[in-house]
């Protein structure tokens, strides 16, 4: 076979392939698909807004055990956590100078008293004789002056007895007010004195607790603006009342009242302290503890939607509106965090009767034809009738 016939079966095989390939049919593009996504029509809500600021806690009185005199701790009365009364005894401070001290000043009084007797004495014995001008007026000046000095010796005899007892009823320390008995950090045989670093103990009076929180300025400023009243005093007597959440969670039976504010922006952390006032009648809570307060608020007609309706773009919050055509547009929004993690609060950029996109806006973009399935907007909301907001 020659280099032509060759040529000739390779041309042929060639238009073969080519000619089978063209009668294979050709894909047609297909119109993307319109995938189903849920929506809601928003409507306006009344909602209870709950207010979350961490507190610390403290009784109505903390008072220090100190001792005002020196001496070594002799008796102990009372245990860490014991319940007091005012007057009850704590301790027992063993100073025996104290007590030497009052037998010296009342031996005093005793020789003043001598002196006093023996100089009235005198004044009765000149005075008969300067009547009968025995003897000259100037004597009986004498006895007399001298029967002053003799009292007002008795006098600072007297002063120093009443300082001796004084001084030694402080060897006894007692309890100031009724309250709880803190940390006991000394012993008997602790030398102790008015200089000791250290209080010998602790007393808190717990009838009543104050819980102390600060909220920032902005939301100092609000409160000014929103709450009737022409003063800070008038104004907080309009706050409602609140609530107590304890370290583990569970809320005290007992509503509280926010009674001062400090009126001071704090410049380090741009916040006003607060304090609320909580009735303690069984004692149960301690100073140094630490809660949550909670205050409610009620918000009429706003408009509530879910976290995961929204997507951001450089900080901005957007959510998706569907529109008449079944397209969606990004709206921009200004929303205010309920803090729960679930849903915020717009109050810019959506109005009652807007649909929105309710969960799946990770997938879509503007101007994206969707098919609207409708969720029942009630069983979105039946969870919305309270809002825990955390403030930090």
């Amino acid at each position: 076979m020659n280099s032509k016939t060759i040529s000739y079966y390779v041309i042929l095989a060639a238009a073969m392939i080519l000619s089978s390939c063209g009668d294979k049919p050709q894909p047609q593009t297909q119109a993307p698909q319109v995938l189903d996504y849920p929506v809601i029509t928003l409507s306006k809500q009344s909602t209870r807004i709950i207010a979350r600021y961490p507190a610390n806690i403290e009784g109505e009185q903390n008072i220090e055990i100190r001792p005002k005199i020196d001496g070594y701790i002799e008796q102990i009365y009372v245990d860490e956590g014991a319940t007091v009364t005012a007057g009850q005894k704590l301790f027992k401070i063993f100073a025996p100078q104290y007590e030497q001290d009052v037998r010296t000043a009342e031996a005093n009084i005793e020789i003043a008293k001598a002196n006093v007797s023996s100089a009235e004495m005198e004044v009765k014995r000149i005075k008969p004789l300067v009547e009968k001008g025995i003897i000259s007026e100037y004597e009986l000046q004498t006895a007399e002056y001298n029967l002053a000095s003799r009292k007002a010796t008795l006098a600072q005899a007297q002063a120093t007895l009443a300082n001796a007892k004084t001084n030694l009823s402080y060897t006894v320390v007692t309890s100031p007010v009724n309250g709880v008995v803190g940390n006991i950090p000394y012993r008997i045989g602790s030398l102790v004195s008015s200089n000791t670093q250290q209080p010998l103990t602790t007393v808190s009076n717990i009838r009543n607790i104050y819980a102390y929180f600060s909220i920032n300025e902005r939301q100092f400023l609000e409160f000014s603006a929103n709450v009737p009243g022409k003063t800070l005093v008038e104004k907080l007597k309009h706050l409602p009342s609140v609530q107590l959440e304890l370290s583990n969670g569970t809320l005290y039976s007992e509503s509280g009242k926010i009674e001062t504010a400090s009126g001071i922006i704090h410049t380090g952390t741009g916040s006003v302290r607060m304090r609320a006032t909580f009735p303690n009648p069984k004692g149960t809570i301690l100073s140094g503890s630490t809660g949550v307060v909670l205050i409610p608020s009620n918000l009429d007609s706003v408009i509530l939607i879910p976290q995961k309706s929204t997507y951001e773009i450089q900080g901005q919050k957007f959510a998706f509106v569907v529109n008449a055509d079944g397209t969606i547009s990004g709206v921009p929004l200004k929303v205010s965090d309920t803090g729960d993690g679930k849903f915020y609060i717009v109050t810019e950029g959506l109005s009652e009767g807007d649909k929105i996109v309710l969960e799946g806006v990770a997938t879509l973009r503007d101007g994206s034809a969707i098919k609207p399935v409708e969720v029942n907007t009630d069983s979105v909301y039946h969870r919305l009738r309270t809002v825990n907001l955390t403030v930090k």
